[in-house]
């Protein structure tokens, strides 16, 4: 069992509120982890203001922790790279992403433009198209321990159209790589309900813990 002072943030993705984590959250407290389930409003602001705001409180509800770990859903690992680039945490552990669009999602390259689109899912979600020069591919390689779990399930047909090759719905499996990550799986789960998949909970405990995970 981990120390008092391990403690873990989950953030949720786009448009998702720490309800989405609550599945996570429990299986987290169960193994003994101080978890904070943070949430942020990710529908009206651009990810680099996001960032700002998510570490100002996590380093708020972690000043006893000696270690803190990431679990992130989809933006939420987004969020992480930006905050380590910009203002990296000293007592940072493990990350665990899941379906994170670490190459942008071709979703939003075909219908980002519209006005629905920018209703729906803000300033934030605008920045996550996979063109060379777009917000997530300028982030660069990540330098902390990282785990990527992605799906290969999806229950929206009409953007699994839209996607090149396996993917969750939102997110390709190759979008989901990022170079620097210790290690890679793929989940038969989709994007929407990655963080209540039992296989997927189980996995993200085992890379909090040992930083890898079994073949």
């Amino acid at each position: 069992m981990p120390p008092d002072s391990e403690h873990v943030i989950l953030l949720h993705g786009l448009c998702r509120t720490p309800r989405s984590m609550r599945g996570m959250q429990r299986a987290l407290q169960k193994e003994g982890y101080v978890v904070h389930n943070l949430g942020y409003d990710s529908r009206h602001h651009t990810i680099p203001v996001l960032a700002e705001q998510v570490a100002h409180e996590v380093r708020k509800v972690t000043e006893a922790a000696t270690r803190v770990h990431f679990v992130t859903h989809s933006m939420g690992g987004i969020l992480v790279r930006q905050m380590e680039a910009t203002q990296p945490l000293e007592t940072l552990g493990r990350v665990v992403m899941l379906s994170p669009p670490n190459h942008g999602s071709e979703v939003v390259d075909r219908i980002g433009h519209s006005w629905i689109f920018d209703r729906v899912n803000g300033p934030a979600g605008q920045q996550l198209g996979t063109a060379p020069d777009s917000f997530v591919n300028q982030l660069g390689p990540v330098h902390f321990e990282c785990g990527v779990l992605t799906g290969d399930r999806s229950l929206n047909w009409i953007n699994s159209c839209m996607i090149h090759g396996p993917n969750d719905g939102k997110v390709s499996v190759a979008s989901a790589r990022i170079e620097g990550m210790q290690s890679f799986k793929v989940a038969h789960a989709t994007h929407t309900f990655m963080t209540s998949n039992r296989a997927v909970i189980a996995d993200t405990i085992q890379f909090l813990k040992t930083g890898c995970w079994l073949p």
